[in-house]
């Protein structure tokens, strides 16, 4: 089943200055509740960069992997991930004030089917883990807000 999250902030900087902490992807553990850590292979992030994640849900800990598809400097940032099919994205554009940012996590194939067990029973369901998903792409951008407006 196709799925699409999305959470956007407002930032008063300018897309160049948004785009140096949302392209740094070796960051994101400071920024995302559920992302503790990201690991970038090959140096320098850019279109076909790949990652080691460590994710966590209270006592739970899992890996995965990604590649990055999509790489637009001070435009768009996009990764896959392999162990389920979705790929995360963050996309900039320019305003009046600063910069708008979208999150979105899409699955537009679904997600595989020991993603999708693994989310009925064992991280509380489809619906419940969406909303934690969502809750903690606000709490990822409004960090991102915080360290693009101090820098």
């Amino acid at each position: 089943m196709s799925r699409t999250l999305e959470a956007s902030v407002d930032i008063d900087a300018t897309p160049e200055q948004v785009w140096q902490v949302v392209s740094d992807l070796e960051r994101m553990g400071r920024w995302s509740p559920q992302c503790v850590k990201m690991k970038v292979f090959g140096g320098e992030v850019r279109k076909g960069t790949t990652t080691l994640n460590v994710n966590r849900k209270g006592f739970l800990v899992w890996p995965t992997t990604a590649k990055v598809t999509r790489f637009e400097p001070n435009r768009e940032i996009a990764f896959r991930i392999t162990e389920n099919h979705t790929t995360w994205s963050y996309t900039l554009t320019p305003t009046d004030a600063g910069t708008t940012v979208v999150e979105r996590r899409e699955a537009p194939t679904g997600t595989t089917a020991i993603s999708g067990f693994l989310v009925k029973n064992v991280l509380g369901g489809t619906d419940e883990f969406d909303v934690e998903l969502v809750d903690g792409m606000n709490q990822t951008l409004q960090r991102i807000k915080l360290e693009s407006e101090t820098h």
